[in-house]
């Protein structure tokens, strides 16, 4: 049997390789008081909910950078960290503000906050063509291309987008690119869905790769698993395991009134028909023979169905109610006019989109990702990004420190967001972890 390894130290120190504010290099810890600038605290954010990445620097200095540079705002900063293990992050940010200073007659101490250009852009930006076609393909555009009557983000960043199965057309309506996306997400089902309404919901995000337009469904593959963790109470780490869990705290776990409030267990959505003037209910319940009789296939993270478990009473009543209008003879697909108002006489008592699958589905999903939820702190590792699937197991609580793994919280997550951490003393990486269910699957 292979021997348990030594775990890497938190307290290992990571480098800083560059550090440039407009050409002026600020690189370096100020272990030995050498630099009149030192940069004290580094935090690189990542967030599955964010479509930015960003970086808070802690600086401290007795020459005044701010005045020298000077810093006014949107100067380009060039950046390589690195974690003890050597693993590096190399964004290109840029000085969004400068905040919390703290000055007296012989130092000063402030943060630095940096994001994307494309943070910038977006600002900048309007979405106001006509799109049709698939939403996959239309937000790859969105994001590389031109948008009519501004430059558009025009990204040179990877884009990995997950296809989707059915044809959207909509109109900026002058927009923000950023918007849009998130916008068709709640509208996306992926194209391998089997079903429409089977597995939508998608999430718009970036990381240090690039931007993300990803099925939620897709993110909970099993086969995704990047590490595997564990929590024990002995100093070695384990065979099996990438890395060892530090301290780790479950922020939400159950939490009804919430879930009620959100329509987790059940949900009611009037859809309002303009055309003929009617509305049609719609009845939605994650319980086996709910309200709604649903039985729709998603991928868990978990073992256990937690809604479906839930009380009958609490499933089978809607507690959140909702209206939408559905869009019907809106916006028909076709180049011409002409080829729309064919496609719109063989349809026009129907919807273009099929909200009543797409929407009800999608909002169950997002409120069921982020059911379950933990903060992790590990030894810094700067190859996770937000996104990336890792196998968490803990320890039973018990007096022995040969309790075994407790099965109910362990068991596969989905980093919602990461904070990795660089001062002069260690390099951590602080990891939310989320999903829909407890237990362990027989697969993990």
């Amino acid at each position: 049997m292979t021997e348990p390894t030594p775990q890497l130290s938190p307290s290992r120190p990571g480098n800083i390789r560059q550090f440039t504010i407009s050409g002026k290099d600020v690189t370096g810890f100020d272990n030995n008081n050498n630099s009149r600038t030192a940069l004290v605290d580094i935090r690189y954010y990542e967030n599955v909910l964010s479509p930015t990445i960003n970086l808070s620097v802690g600086v401290k200095e007795t020459d005044d950078l701010l005045d020298a540079l000077p810093i006014k705002g949107g100067e380009e900063c060039k950046i390589k960290i690195e974690d003890a293990a050597g693993k590096s992050l190399n964004p290109t940010l840029y000085v969004n503000k400068v905040s919390n200073v703290i000055a007296d007659s012989l130092e000063s101490n402030y943060f630095l906050e940096l994001t994307t250009e494309e943070s910038f852009k977006n600002d900048q930006s309007r979405v106001v063509k006509r799109y049709e076609g698939k939403i996959s393909d239309n937000v790859e555009s969105i994001l590389k291309q031109s948008t009519s009557g501004s430059n558009g983000i025009k990204t040179s960043k990877k884009v990995d987008v997950d296809e989707t199965s059915i044809n959207y057309n909509f109109i900026g309506n002058y927009k923000k690119p950023f918007h849009v996306c998130t916008w068709l997400a709640s509208k996306s089902v992926p194209s391998n869905a089997g079903k429409i309404g089977g597995a939508a919901g998608y999430l718009f995000y970036e990381t240090q790769d690039g931007f993300n337009f990803k099925s939620i469904d897709a993110l909970f593959d099993p086969k995704r698993v990047k590490r595997t963790l564990i929590f024990t109470g002995t100093p070695d780490l384990p065979v099996n395991y990438d890395t060892k869990i530090i301290k780790y705290s479950v922020e939400r776990n159950v939490d009804v009134k919430t879930n009620l409030t959100l329509g987790a267990y059940a949900n009611q959505t009037l859809f309002f028909d303009f055309y003929e003037y009617k509305y049609t209910k719609r009845d939605y319940s994650v319980g086996e023979g709910g309200t709604s009789g649903s039985k729709d296939k998603i991928v868990t993270g978990g073992k256990d169905n937690f809604y479906a478990s839930a009380d009958k009473k609490l499933i089978d009543t809607p507690s959140r109610l909702m209206t939408r209008i559905l869009d019907v003879g809106t916006l028909p697909s076709g180049r011409s006019s002409a080829k729309q108002l064919e496609t719109w006489k063989n349809k026009k008592d129907q919807p273009t989109f099929d909200a009543e699958k797409i929407m009800v589905q999608s909002l169950m999903r997002y409120n069921q990702m982020y059911a379950i939820k933990i903060n992790v702190l590990i030894a810094g590792d700067f190859t996770l990004k937000a996104g990336d699937l890792i196998k968490c197991d803990f320890s039973k609580v018990s007096p022995s420190r040969n309790s075994g793994i407790e099965k109910r919280n362990s068991g596969i997550y989905m980093i919602a967001s990461v904070c990795h951490r660089l001062t002069s003393d260690h390099t951590t990486t602080n990891l939310t972890l989320v999903r829909d269910t407890f237990g362990k699957k027989s697969s993990t």
